[in-house]
Order: C-alpha cells, then sequence, then structure tokens
C-alpha cells in the first residue's frame, strides 16, 4: 500500500504509474476519502471533548434551569457523535479499498509496457541445446522414463495435476535439497511454511484472494486459503512486529507446496508441468532496510543465476515491463531457462524475484526502528530459488540422449544417487 501522503503530494505520477501498470484504481479518490476521514475525525475529537465537559459541568451544583440547559447539550452531543461515528465508520472501509487498488510505484528504470512480449532481454547465460535427433518434450519423456504421471493425477485430482513415481520422487527432492543447501551457506534460514494462510495475509502480500480473477483455491466456510507461493506465509511470519534489521537483512527460505487455480491459462506451452495446479517450491524472502532493497535485490537475481548456471541449463533474463509486474513490485526480473520440447525450442519462465519496497510492510505492519529510533516500514523481497515443477521440464528436455535417456546433472548426482534415468517404456 502506498502511503496516502506520497499519493496526495504525487497524484499525476501514481496516476501515470497505474495507466503503465494497465490497471484500474482511483487515487483521486483515496485523496478525497482520506480528507473526510480526516475532517471527520477532527470533528467527532472535538465533539467528545465537548461532551467531556458538559459532564463536568454537570457534576457541579446547578439552578434546575442550568441543568436542563446542560442536558439538552448533552443529547444534542451524542446525537452528533453518533452521526459523526456512524460517518467515520462508512468512509474508513472505503478508504481501505481505494488504497488497496492502487499498486506500488514502479522502479523508474522499469521498462513500460503491457504484457510480457514487452520485457526486454537483459543477458543470456549459456548456448541453447540442439540435438542431432528429434528433441522429446518432458510430457514425453515423462511417460517413456515412467516417472510422471499425468493421466492418473486427472483420474485422481482432476486435470492439472500429476503424480511423480519411481527416479522423478528423488529427482524433485534433489532439487530441493541442493537449493536449501545453497541458500543456507548464503545465510538463509530455512523453514517448512503452512500451505494455508488467513485471507488478510495473502491481502497483505497483494493477492485477491476470492472472485472469478482470482488463481487462489479459498477454503470453503473459513477465511483461509491454500498458498500459491510461500512469499504468502514468509510475508506473514513477522506481520504486526518490529524486526530487528541492527545485524543486516533478515533472510528466508521457504519450501511449501503452491496451489493455483491458473485460471485463464492456455496456450501449447502451458500443457503437461508448465502449468498445474501443485507444484514444490523453494522461495526466498528478505526483509531489509530502505536503502538496501535495491543492492538486495540484484543478489536475489544473482542467486538465481547461479542456482540455473550450476545446473549448466541454458538461460536467460529479462526486466519485466510494467503491465506485467503485478501490484506489489516495484522492479521484477524473470529468468526464463531453454526449453528444446518447445518446437524448435523457446525460453519458458523458471523463477522471478522482485523488490517489493515497503508495499507490503505497509499493509501487514512490519517495521524497523531508523537510526533516529522512529519505527518504519521495512522494504520487503522475494525471489523463486526452484520452482521444481518447471526445473524438472529444463532438467528432462536439455539433458536428453538419442537413446532416450536422460542425463542428471552432475553437481545433483550426489543428491539423486544416479547419473541418468533410463526409459522403461
Amino acid at each position: 500500500m502506498l502511503d496516502i501522503t506520497f499519493i496526495r503530494d504525487n497524484l499525476v505520477a501514481v496516476e501515470a504509474n497505474i495507466r503503465n501498470r494497465n490497471m484500474q484504481a482511483d487515487p483521486r479518490l483515496a485523496v478525497a476519502l482520506h480528507e473526510e476521514r480526516s475532517r471527520s475525525v477532527q470533528a467527532l475529537e472535538a465533539k467528545r471533548a465537548a461532551r467531556n465537559e458538559n459532564a463536568s459541568r454537570m457534576k457541579g451544583k446547578l439552578e434546575p434551569t442550568e441543568r436542563q440547559a446542560l442536558i439538552d447539550e448533552g443529547k444534542a452531543l451524542k446525537d452528533e457523535i453518533g452521526r459523526l461515528e456512524t460517518t467515520l465508520s462508512e468512509v474508513e472501509p472505503r478508504l481501505k479499498v481505494a488504497l488497496m487498488q492502487i499498486p506500488n510505484m514502479a522502479h523508474p528504470d522499469a521498462p513500460v509496457g503491457k504484457t510480457d512480449v514487452d520485457n526486454p532481454e537483459l543477458k543470456r547465460i549459456g548456448v541453447p541445446t540442439q540435438f542431432l535427433f528429434p528433441a522429446l518434450d518432458h510430457v514425453q519423456l515423462g511417460e517413456k522414463l515412467d516417472i510422471i504421471d499425468f493421466e492418473a493425477g486427472t483420474k485422481v485430482s482432476g486435470t492439472k495435476f500429476y503424480f511423480l513415481k519411481n527416479e522423478g520422487v528423488f529427482l524433485e527432492l534433489a532439487l530441493v535439497r541442493f537449493v536449501l543447501d545453497l541458500l543456507t551457506k548464503k545465510g538463509f534460514t530455512p523453514f517448512i511454511t503452512p500451505d494455508i494462510a488467513r485471507e488478510e495475509v495473502l491481502t497483505g502480500i497483494g493477492f485477491n484472494p476470492r472472485g472469478p480473477e482470482s488463481n487462489i483455491y479459498p477454503l470453503e466456510g473459513t477465511d483461509t486459503c491454500l498458498v500459491g507461493t510461500a512469499e504468502i506465509t514468509l510475508g506473514g511470519y513477522y506481520a504486526d512486529q518490529i524486526v530487528d534489521l541492527s545485524q543486516g537483512p533478515i533472510l528466508m527460505a521457504g519450501l511449501s507446496h503452491c496451489f493455483r487455480r491458473e485460471a485463464g491459462a492456455h496456450g501449447q506451452f502451458s500443457k503437461g508441468l508448465y502449468r498445474v495446479h501443485q507444484f514444490t517450491k523453494v522461495e526466498m524472502f528478505a526483509l531489509c532496510q530502505p536503502d538496501q532493497s535495491d543492492a538486495l535485490h540484484e543478489t536475489l537475481r544473482g542467486i538465481e543465476e547461479e542456482i540455473f548456471t550450476s545446473l549448466e541449463i541454458p538461460f536467460r533474463v529479462v526486466d519485466t515491463c510494467t503491465g506485467d509486474l503485478g501490484a506489489p513490485a516495484y522492479r521484477k526480473y524473470d529468468l526464463e531457462a531453454w526449453m528444446p520440447g518447445r518446437g524448435t525450442g523457446e525460453y519458458g519462465e523458471v523463477t522471478s524475484t522482485s523488490n517489493c519496497t515497503d508495499f507490503q510492510a505497509r499493509r501487514l505492519g512490519i517495521r524497523y526502528k531508523d537510526a533516529q529510533g522512529r519505527n518504519r516500514p521495512v522494504h520487503m523481497l522475494n525471489g523463486t530459488a526452484m520452482a521444481v515443477s518447471r526445473g524438472m521440464i529444463a532438467i528432462l528436455e536439455n539433458f536428453q540422449q538419442a537413446d532416450g535417456s536422460v542425463r542428471i546433472p552432475e553437481l545433483l548426482v550426489p543428491y539423486t544417487g544416479f547419473d541418468i534415468i533410463r526409459p522403461r517404456r
């Protein structure tokens, strides 16, 4: 959430930012409602003070006519206070809704655009994998290797669910452990987070927990939802707290299942593991002082690059445009791995990292004490260390062999216990 004073003092810039993000919000309404709330609060405080003075005067010795006048004045004050309280109770939720609809400001260097096709490429690491044989996609490989069963997943749970089996199980566990080991060495505290969060936490992070456009699974009869990422639960961990940043940023690594409706997700490259309703992910999350967040954002991106470089997977980095940022992000980078199974090959997103500045912290009430001892909102950042389903796509498709087997990246072999997966079908 943006600070209302910032919105009021920068209305033109805030409106331009909303247009650049291709979003709908009314900052002028938010300012008007805030001013109405301020007037109501001031008037209410004045009337309550007058009521207290009236009550104090009632305690003295009074003539009958004086007492009656004070009684009449007290009744009038009571009615006026009630009216102002009603006005305030109506204005405050409208103000909250108006503020919640306003997205974070975008970084000055964030490219202006509407969709992911407008995301400029920043760099490429590795050469796209080429084969002397027709490359298979991960769905075909998963079937031949007998490590992924989409048919059983659909039968048991519905479309976009799957079973991992045989070596596929150990490959997932290997990716998780490899990433957690790497992050722990870099000072991240590992967590296994709940798969359920309260709606107020999702809203604080910037997710829409309900409605036709929501990507979240709400749990019927409760105020909770299945989480789409550990960003939600890690972000809520310090809600309504004053954290100690005197020793540097707080670094967290959260392992969780992720549940996404993927409403409206279509296209030829959405098949198989690329867009599923449930997957495992290791998420990086950080809290820091405002002057540290830009540099820390580059650090998170560097870790994502290190992970996929270590796995010998070709990838590129793109700078996410304003229309593709999402409401909380100030700046965001996507890492896209080369996926040979997409026809003649194409890059597909495997990680992203976002600097959300103080947007989420204001909503969640997470603060720190600055050098002057004042409570200030922290800056919060997140980054995908490993979305296992997409990591598996990249490995299966880039390391496939002419005989249908799949070689395991050398770095993962100690974690899997095997160096190759051979066809069973």
